[in-house]
Order: C-alpha cells, then structure tokens, then sequence
C-alpha cells in the first residue's frame, strides 16, 4: 500500500514538473524575438510601460529590480525610443504606492512629469497589461522590466490583443536572483491558470488618454 502511495505521489510530482516546463517552455519560446537588451536595436514605440516592484527589499536596502527598471526606463526615453511613459504598479494602501514612487524617481532622473501617467491599479502584471490596451488605449507598447518578466507580460499581452515587445533592464545573477527566479516558473503556470478561468483585472474604471 505504502509503495502504491509514493509510485502515486512520484507520479504527480512528475506531471506538475512537466507542467511548469511546459508553460516555461511555451512563454520563453514565443517570445523569444520580442525582448531586446541592447538599446539601439531595440524599434521606437510611443509608449513605454514600466512594470512596478518595490523599491525597497525585506531588509530595508534598495531593492536592485526595482533601479535596475529606473535606468532601463530613463535609457529608453533619453535616446528617444518611447515619447511617454506609463508607470503601472500597486497602490494597495495609503502606505504603499508604487507607481508614485517610481514617478519620483523618473523625475529625478530628468524625466519631464507629464510625459508620465500612472496606473495604479497594476496589482499584477495581468492587470497592468490588460489595462494599458482597454483603459490606456495602447495598441503598441514597450515593455519594461527584467527579461523574465518581460516574456510573460508579453505572452499575456498578447494574448489579449496588445502588440508588445520588451526592453530588458539589468538582472540579478542566478545565485542573487534565485528566489525571485523560482517564483516565475509558478507565475508562468498561474497564465495559463489564469486563460482557462479568464480571469479579469481587479479594477477597470474610466478610461485615460495618453497625449
């Protein structure tokens, strides 16, 4: 009996391996002509949207995705290969607020403030991509964030009829990175989770104009 259990349970866990493969595989592989790391080859676009994260990590020190995406995006816009930016992040309480703070940033660094618009309602990078074509109107974007997360939001966009490609700001090394890298294989899985089930944004609204 004991036996027939764990031939039952090496079974499963052999299914879901090929599962989280599977998706990784199909996400990388489809994508795989749409990221770009080097900025002179990568084609203009009028928009550029920056996928949130927080600036800072459990310890208290600067998180380095989150500068990392801050020089990718000011790189981007300085050799005038997006004329607008939008910022989609959480703004999930008084407290936390992504999308103001990477606007800050951005200023800072010499971006004028209103080539910026905020959404603030990109809880997840499902909502951040679904919203930039039905409640920004885009129809074409720039993705950007590091390589892994560019290939799904890009999978996801299209998906959802959003032409899309990505600029990949630095990344972590493996070793660095290895949690957060874990985390995306799951993450892959939750897309097409999320295809079957159809799941929607948290929030739609009124719809904003980039101009």
């Amino acid at each position: 009996m004991l036996r027939k259990i764990i031939k039952i349970l090496g079974a499963l866990c052999l299914v879901l391996l090929l599962v989280i493969l599977a998706c990784n595989f199909i996400i990388s592989s489809t994508t795989e002509d749409k990221t770009y790391s080097d900025i002179n080859t990568i084609p203009p676009n009028r928009v550029g949207l920056v996928l949130g994260t927080s600036n800072r990590i459990s310890n208290g020190s600067s998180n380095p995705y989150y500068t990392y995406r801050i020089d990718a995006t000011v790189a981007l816009y300085k050799a005038g290969k997006i004329k607008f930016i939008l910022v989609s992040g959480d703004n999930g309480s008084i407290y936390y607020n992504e999308p103001n703070t990477i606007k800050k940033d951005l200023i800072k660094a010499g971006i004028p403030e209103e080539v910026i618009f905020l959404d603030y309602a990109g809880f997840r990078t499902l909502d951040s991509m679904v919203r930039a074509k039905f409640i920004f109107g885009l129809d074409n974007v720039t993705v950007i964030s590091q390589k892994f997360h560019n290939e799904r939001a890009i999978y996801i966009a299209h998906q959802k009829g959003l032409k899309a490609i990505g600029f990949n700001a630095q990344d972590l090394s493996t070793s660095q990175g290895f949690k957060v890298h874990l985390r995306e294989y799951l993450a892959r899985v939750k897309v097409f989770i999320d295809m079957i089930l159809n799941t929607q944004p948290k929030f739609y609204g009124a719809t904003i104009e980039i101009k």
